[in-house]
């Protein structure tokens, strides 16, 4: 599966008319599937509005890629963070009612073993963390916006406290996964401003 990301900060009053362009603009698409919703409180550099689509192949993407981003230069829309890449989803048996994606971009320079050692820890968390319903974790072949993006990592969770809780304040993630972006830890490869974004979703996104 292809898959695109955009992350859009769009001037307050404008948002609602940019939001319903903005679906009519995926809809356009005829992508697998489509989310374009209003991010939710405590999302960091995680725009106003998440767009996701999805893909059978890159090539189906391209053909619609001009026409898309032309609703991108909508002078409301005052910022764009976002990237495309590949992957597969792995699933769990519940539904999600949360769809998070990280952008994040590991320094350049970062010996392969330290990356890969990096990915395979980011793979555990699914495994301790049982509000995450489905995940993906994908190298960026093409990063939009703030940072030249290297990784996404999404998933889907039950619900916002799934996210705020048992995620962000379980031990995998502040005892393992924190030093890969703490500046005062020394095993430190993300030091630019990620973007941590997420929004509802009614239906499954990562299939």
């Amino acid at each position: 599966m292809y898959s695109v990301i955009r992350l859009l900060d769009v001037v307050e009053g404008d948002r609602a008319r940019v939001l319903a362009v903005a679906r009519a603009s995926a809809a356009a698409t005829a992508a697998r599937h489509q989310l374009v919703e209003p991010t939710l409180p405590g999302v960091r550099n995680g725009g106003d509005i998440l767009v996701h689509l999805r893909f059978d192949t890159e090539g189906q993407w391209r053909s619609v890629e001009t026409d898309f981003a032309a609703m991108l230069t909508d002078p409301a829309i005052t910022r764009v963070n976002g990237a495309c890449y590949s992957g597969e989803t792995s699933r769990g048996a519940q539904a999600g009612t949360v769809y998070r994606a990280l952008l994040l971009r590991v320094l350049p320079g970062t010996e392969a073993h330290v990356v890969d050692r990096f990915e395979d820890e980011l793979r555990l968390m699914p495994r301790y963390v049982n509000t995450i319903t489905a995940w993906q974790l994908s190298r960026v072949e093409e990063a939009v916006g703030t940072s030249e993006w290297t990784h996404v990592f999404e998933q889907e969770f039950t619900d916002v406290d799934g996210l705020m809780g048992p995620y962000l304040m379980h031990p995998i993630h502040w005892a393992v996964i924190d030093r890969w972006f703490d500046p005062e830890c020394p095993d430190v490869i993300v030091r630019d401003r990620v973007c941590h974004s997420f929004c509802r979703c009614d239906t499954t996104v990562l299939s």
